[in-house]
């Protein structure tokens, strides 16, 4: 067995766990990082795309901003359209922040970019993922790479590993309170070779559903459509999908520039998941690892990135200064924002999402509350500050 020493060692490569890894090295914090999956999957993989002014400053004040810049879509607003009429609802004219599309694959390999050429602390196709002594002084992660077995020996652990990791199952479940909600439909997701009918987003509640276009690139359309929970992407051919996308939209999908080859086309699951609390011993637990989010405000990412920047805080503290306060403090201060962003989430999904059995009463309720959404006072700058994520950051 290979046995390795650092002061971090942080399982997960994704946005969360690079970032954080980013971050410790500029202060000349050392860390090793543990993937499961192999460089290429994490660089493909198609994920979220919408992120906050927050999350840009982030990386930009971490030299990270340079491509974000070039090719990320500056967004000053998006359209809202139900009962056959459009609104645009601006974001950097009601409370001065826009929001930006850039995918989180692109995030993923600029951070893996900014990594030293001879880098040899971070794993990639690891197997047999496994947590040590986290309630010691001295927590380890072990695991297999390739033909060796490999013992990474730290002061703190990092989860950052996503829901279906091994940090947070690593935690005693007696000591963990796991809050859950499934929401009775899904999405299905389809990158489409085309360019977007519209130049920003557009969030569109029709009674037969909610449907959302988005974008990758200017050439590349990202199209949404809810489903009922029970369907299987089996129920939905393509001719379907188009003809209900087109009925949501309130367009003309034979006509549009969004019509075209299908890259990618996913059944995504609604739900969110809080875990209390998110730390045990010297394991930290960072973004999906701690929480997930309907992907209806776009929060996973964005509030993924604040974790890490939290814990990167605290651990500088503790290493530069000797300060323990930020650490003992992270799991209470980040369930405050965590929750918060799930509040906005639920709000959101339910605005946005008709159920199959909603009577006209619902119906009415809804088309009210986006209505006085639409009208641009103070419910609007409510929304902006949450959709944008400022309040969470004040």
């Amino acid at each position: 067995m290979r046995r390795l020493r650092t002061k971090i060692a942080i399982v997960g490569a994704g946005p969360s766990g690079l970032y954080l890894s980013h971050e410790l090295r500029g202060h000349g914090i050392d860390s090793v990082m543990v993937e499961r999956c192999s460089r290429e999957h994490l660089e493909r993989r198609v994920r979220a795309g919408l992120l906050e002014e927050g999350t840009v400053r982030l990386l930009r004040a971490s030299g990270l901003g340079s491509k974000l810049d070039k090719e990320g879509l500056v967004h000053d607003g998006f359209q809202l359209r139900f009962e056959n009429n459009l609104h645009r609802i601006s974001t950097a004219s009601l409370i001065g922040e826009p929001t930006y599309i850039y995918g989180q694959q692109e995030v993923v390999k600029d951070l893996l970019a900014a990594r030293p050429l001879d880098d040899e602390t971070l794993y990639f196709d690891a197997e047999d993922v496994r947590l040590g002594g986290i309630t010691s002084d001295n927590p380890c992660v072990a695991f297999t790479v390739g033909p060796d077995r490999v013992l990474v020996e730290a002061d703190f652990i990092a989860g950052c590993d996503g829901y279906h990791g091994v940090s947070r199952p690593s935690i005693p479940a007696s000591t963990l309170t796991f809050h859950s909600r499934r929401y009775p439909f899904n999405w299905i997701g389809m990158l489409v070779s085309a360019a977007p009918f519209a130049s920003e987003l557009v969030y569109s509640v029709h009674p037969g559903g909610f449907a959302l276009q988005s974008m990758r690139t200017p050439e590349i359309s990202r199209l949404y459509l809810q489903t009922d929970a029970r369907d299987e992407l089996s129920d939905w051919p393509e001719t379907r999908i188009w003809d209900e996308l087109g009925r949501r939209l309130y367009v003309d999908m034979s006509e549009t520039r969004a019509r075209g080859a299908i890259l990618e086309q996913v059944m995504v699951p609604l739900r969110a998941t809080v875990t209390e609390p998110m730390r045990y011993g010297r394991l930290f637990l960072v973004g999906d690892a701690a929480h997930i989010f309907p992907p209806t405000a776009a929060k996973g990412l964005n509030v993924a990135l604040e974790d890490s920047s939290a814990l990167a805080r605290a651990l500088i503290a503790w290493y530069d200064r000797g300060q323990g306060d930020l650490l003992e403090g992270y799991s209470a201060a980040r369930l405050r924002s965590v929750w918060r962003a799930q509040d906005f989430s639920s709000w959101l999904t339910w605005l946005f999402h008709p159920a199959a059995d909603a009577s006209a009463f619902d119906y009415n309720l809804r088309t009210a509350s986006l209505a006085r959404l639409a009208e641009a006072g103070s419910t609007a700058v409510a929304f902006a500050d949450e959709y944008v994520g400022y309040s969470r950051r004040r």
